[in-house]
């Protein structure tokens, strides 16, 4: 799924959403795993659920496909409130692809998997099959459609869990980390397939902790934290939550070495940050990193007050990342 797709499915978020968690809470003892947590998911929408471990991402994602109940709120899904989840047919409308997956039958084959599950799901036999094989080869495992599960990789698994959950071509897709330990190419290949199923017309909810993996692809993203919302919003606007604070500079000063250079810039910089050489081989290139609440123009005119010319800047660091830690990690405001 490309940037402009991921910008037109964001614009689809104020219609009538195909997902709607209202106000749901649930705990397990004496632990809080979700405290009034409310998303909206519309037609072709991918809704990342962003957090870290323990945030509460798989018990909302069970409680949305009906697997765990909610101690309180309600979960709407295609407009109907109080829907039931495993009716079948609600099923038919929902695609799962659930974190470590273990429900296969290991000693048939892929093909056979699907078939069974197909049926399941109410297909005739003939479309069961018709879809089964369609699947597997969307995911790459045509070739691999005899062999049993039990022979199949780890990636390989993913992919048959990826093929299960479109069998219905379903407009409610639930992706519980599925690239958490795949290869590149291969969690490339699941976010293209969840992209098409989003073009399509599905609603995704996409549960990741591989925060970079959400540039380009989902449109809005709820971030967890301790079972809480910390954040609700675009990427854009996740990303704008937090300024860059390391840098990657380039400094220049007519007739000045590198070690005077980086004096200088030392000198200039007390109190507003610290500056270090990249390396000997890179002297005019300095890693610039700023104290709290200085803004990189003070920096610069610190710098250039000592006659250093800024001449190239960069972030030297994932905005994403650094984003997902001060709400998650950081105090609540």
């Amino acid at each position: 799924m490309d940037t402009a797709h991921a910008e037109e499915a964001t614009a689809t978020r104020h219609e009538a959403p195909a997902i709607e968690v209202r106000d749901v809470s649930r705990r397990f003892g004496g632990r809080r795993a979700l405290d009034h947590v409310s998303l909206r998911v519309a037609p072709g929408e991918i809704h990342a659920l962003l957090g870290p471990n323990g945030a509460g991402k798989t018990t909302l994602l069970r409680i949305m496909t009906g697997l765990t109940d909610a101690d309180s709120g309600q979960v709407v899904l295609q407009g109907v409130p109080g829907r039931d989840p495993t009716s079948r047919e609600t099923r038919g409308l929902i695609g799962l692809v659930p974190s470590g997956d273990r429900t296969f039958y290991l000693r048939i084959s892929g093909l056979e998997n699907l078939l069974f599950f197909a049926r399941l799901h109410g297909l005739r036999k003939r479309s069961a099959l018709g879809r089964a094989r369609a699947c597997l080869r969307d995911v790459g495992l045509e070739e691999a459609a005899a062999i049993p599960v039990g022979q199949y990789s780890h990636g390989m698994q993913k992919r048959l869990g990826i093929a299960r959950a479109l069998l219905t071509d379903p407009r409610l897709l639930f992706v519980d980390e599925a690239t958490h330990d795949l290869d590149p190419g291969g969690a490339i290949l699941v976010r293209e397939l969840v992209g098409r199923a989003a073009a399509n017309g599905a609603a995704v909810v996409w549960t990741t902790q591989r925060i970079e993996e959400i540039r380009g692809f989902a449109g809005d993203v709820t971030l967890l934290g301790e079972g809480s919302v910390r954040f609700q919003g675009t990427v854009p606007q996740l990303l704008a939550s937090t300024e860059a604070t390391r840098f990657l500079i380039q400094l220049r000063a007519d007739g000045v070495g590198a070690s005077e250079v980086l004096e200088r810039g030392v000198l200039a910089l007390e109190g507003l940050g610290l500056l270090a050489p990249v390396g000997v081989e890179d002297p005019s290139h300095f890693v610039l990193e700023l104290s709290d609440g200085v803004v990189l123009g003070r920096a610069a005119a610190a710098l250039q007050g000592v006659g250093l010319d800024v001449v190239a800047c960069r972030e030297e660091r994932s905005d994403i990342e650094a984003a997902f830690i001060l709400l998650t990690m950081g105090e609540r405001g």
